[in-house]
């Protein structure tokens, strides 16, 4: 009974949270789930150890990226975005994926410097993972069931906005570049005070 309790108070919060922060994101201000994304870990697009409990204290913007997109212009928008907030505690955190249309082909390497080059981007990037469906990464996996099974990634560059202390905050959709405005603000209301 409980657990259908806590699943409608949820989805009453992921519903007033929509309403606050307009259709295109959600919230769960209740920071249900299975604890904070702080316990799980990634390896760095570099190969070291990447644990999100670093980040702690801090808010994280979680991106699925890719290189041949039609939406990967954004990759400049997260980098106006994070040199922009990271002195306010900040991270943006790209994770490559070739999930959706195979945009993702390359190795770590050539995703490396394909954003450097092109975006000069210096935000930190994890190795290549799986993002939707059951070999989904764990974070992934957490993400889609903290924020609902709805919003999970569809396409590339969808973004998950955690908190400083590693609850789920929001889910902002692919088509919402990272600087539009009802982004800034969910950032700017995550950001450590």
């Amino acid at each position: 009974m409980l657990k259908y309790l806590m699943r409608a108070v949820t989805a009453l919060t992921i519903t007033m949270g929509g309403a606050l922060m307009g259709d295109d994101m959600t919230a769960d201000a209740a920071g249900t789930g299975t604890g904070p994304a702080h316990q799980f870990s990634f390896t760095s697009i570099d190969g070291a150890p990447m644990s999100m409990a670093d980040f702690a204290g801090k808010a994280v913007l979680v991106v699925n990226t890719a290189s041949r997109c039609g939406f990967t212009p954004q990759y400049a928008d997260l980098q106006s975005v994070w040199d922009t907030y990271r002195d306010r505690g900040l991270v943006v955190l790209g994770v490559p994926s070739n999930d959706f249309g195979g945009q993702e082909p390359g190795s770590e390497a050539e995703i490396k410097s394909f954003c450097e080059t092109n975006f000069s981007v210096d935000f930190p990037m994890t190795e290549k993972q799986v993002v939707v469906g059951a070999g989904a990464h764990p974070f992934y996996r957490w993400a889609a069931e903290v924020g609902g099974g709805d919003k999970a990634p569809s396409w590339n560059f969808h973004k998950y906005l955690i908190g400083p202390d590693g609850q789920f905050v929001a889910a902002i959709p692919t088509r919402v570049a990272p600087t539009d405005p009802k982004a800034i603000a969910a950032i700017e209301k995550a950001l450590p005070h």
